[in-house]
């Protein structure tokens, strides 16, 4: 049979479960701003974002009139062109044209070296063709816009083309044309 707590000793352990409410919330908090915590963190904000409505080039020195839309134009029997082509003299850095987390960094299948950034709104950033990365570029590193991913190349099926980009956006609805989006 249980005794009746007495106030003092209800109050005591009211008081110790709020102590260890608030050693839980000031370590989540230090746990959620710490280093470690950036790529979540920073998803979290790309999350809640619109995606973007202007834009830099990536291509450093390449001004919008400069490029031609070639969204949607026909590549080969059964596809279209999923992004623009943005050309440019080999080895011209390429940037990130927005805060993102990289998704990765690959060489493989049509693109060659390319780089996925994860943006505002999840839009998903395609950088390829490029000649090579930026130094310590890696999977799940945050980046800021105007920092460098890589720069201008002909790798993937480019290759013996002129050097270019070829940057496309990819939304929930699949690929969008990034040449209005440009500024």
């Amino acid at each position: 049979m249980s005794t009746p707590s007495s106030p003092a000793g209800r109050l005591r352990r009211w008081l110790l479960r709020g102590l260890w409410l608030a050693i839980a919330v000031v370590a989540a908090m230090a746990l959620w701003n710490s280093p470690w915590a950036a790529t979540p963190r920073m998803l979290w904000t790309l999350s809640r974002m619109p995606p973007a409505t202007e834009l830099p080039v990536p291509v450093e020195g390449v001004h919008p009139r400069q490029i031609a839309d070639t969204f949607g134009a026909p590549r080969g029997r059964d596809r279209s062109h999923a992004g623009i082509d943005i050309f440019a003299q080999r080895g011209t850095p390429v940037r990130s044209v927005t805060a993102g987390v990289i998704a990765d960094v690959s060489e493989r299948g049509l693109g060659g070296r390319q780089v996925w950034v994860i943006g505002p709104g999840r839009e998903r950033y395609y950088y390829a063709h490029l000649e090579g990365w930026a130094e310590g570029l890696a999977r799940g590193q945050v980046v800021q816009a105007g920092d460098l991913l890589g720069h201008v190349g002909d790798s993937g099926n480019a290759k013996g083309t002129p050097p270019h980009l070829h940057w496309g956006i990819y939304g929930t609805n699949g690929p969008r044309n990034p040449l209005p989006l440009l500024r």
